[in-house]
């Protein structure tokens, strides 16, 4: 089975909730709740258009497109004294003062 017919398969099954949701909501009436559900369908199958076209561009799945990793320079020169000015050591508070 392809991820294609996965996707298919997928589509089928939250068809099949679209449906049973609009049943549900014509026996209950649309409460806050079924509306709640009704709009989580709705994002489902958005991520799921989403999902199918990430592959189709040959994206792996939670990449956005195929940009290469950015390597950062960090120098090794010291950081500015004065940007640590009244800074606290984290955990251990202050230097003037003391642990509760």
């Amino acid at each position: 089975m392809s991820v294609q017919d996965d996707l298919t398969a997928v589509e089928r099954s939250l068809d099949g909730l679209v449906q049973a949701v609009g049943k549900l909501e014509a026996r209950i009436g649309s409460g806050l709740d079924v509306r709640r559900v009704r709009s989580d369908t709705d994002h489902l199958r958005e991520s799921l258009a989403l999902l199918r076209a990430s592959l189709a561009g040959g994206a792996p799945p939670g990449r956005p497109g195929k940009a290469e990793d950015e390597m950062v320079a960090i120098p090794d020169t010291p950081y500015n004294s004065a940007l640590w000015t009244d800074a606290e050591d984290e955990g251990l508070g202050a230097k003037d003062r003391h642990a509760p």
